[in-house]
């Protein structure tokens, strides 16, 4: 496995993972932070599924006002995290999505293929715009909480963009998840089964963060089952 930052753009440099140079990955994942940046843990995220045959890159969501950003899972990194969370537009993370699609799409044995896009937190909020990109075939959105009522820089809420997904979308939540206020899960799930995707997977047990071994609601039954699901979606679509 070969991992590094990247330039991927003049204006964006994010984490790639890819599996030996002489094999040829299965395809690309697109990871998508929390707010706390391309931290240690999103960086091993992708060096996970690059251990899976997958080449994956780490974007850092917050390219125009903290490209770097790494901060703890603690109450003054979720701070400047949210802090750079209020000022991302839809509009500028899909201008950043895209190039990182278009990039991946001219690796060596990534020409053209469809891609993949898993998303936590903030991150998993914005996996369902990224979901909605022709590109993107197969989408994991883990805990994004406000799709229900928020949009990044304002507008209808993101769980609006759920029919325009072409590809297959999972969302996955803790039933203990203090981010997700109790009419949050069921706008979830009517939104998907109208748009003819899979059920909203609820982890029994677990909170907030329950796929990250470095937070406190780390799970990992939920996070176990989370990398299982989520692989044999990339199996079935990539």
């Amino acid at each position: 496995m070969q991992a590094g930052w990247q330039q991927f753009s003049p204006q964006l440099r994010g984490w790639w993972a890819r599996p030996p140079a002489d094999r040829v990955p299965r395809a690309a994942v697109l990871v998508l932070p929390e707010v706390f940046g391309v931290n240690g843990w999103v960086r091993s995220v992708a060096e996970r599924l690059a251990g899976h045959g997958y080449a994956a890159l780490a974007l850092p969501i917050f390219a125009r006002t903290a490209p770097d950003l790494d901060v703890g899972y603690d109450a003054a990194g979720l701070e400047e995290g949210r802090r750079h969370r209020d000022q991302l537009t839809a509009a500028q993370f899909l201008d950043d999505a895209c190039a990182a699609i278009a990039w991946l799409q001219v690796q060596p044995g990534l020409e053209q293929r469809p891609v993949g896009c898993v998303g936590f937190c903030f991150g998993g909020h914005l996996a369902l715009l990224a979901a909605t990109l022709p590109e993107v075939v197969a989408t994991c959105d883990f805990y994004g909480a406000r799709v229900s009522t928020d949009r990044p820089g304002g507008g209808s809420p993101t769980l609006a963009v759920v029919p325009q997904i072409s590809g297959k979308l999972l969302c996955f939540c803790g039933d203990h998840d203090p981010l997700m206020p109790p009419e949050e899960p069921p706008a979830i799930r009517a939104s998907l089964a109208s748009a003819g995707q899979p059920p909203l997977i609820v982890a029994a047990g677990a909170g907030h963060g329950f796929m990250c071994e470095a937070r406190a609601d780390f799970h990992p039954a939920a996070a176990a089952e989370g990398w299982s699901q989520m692989l044999a979606l990339f199996e079935e679509r990539l």
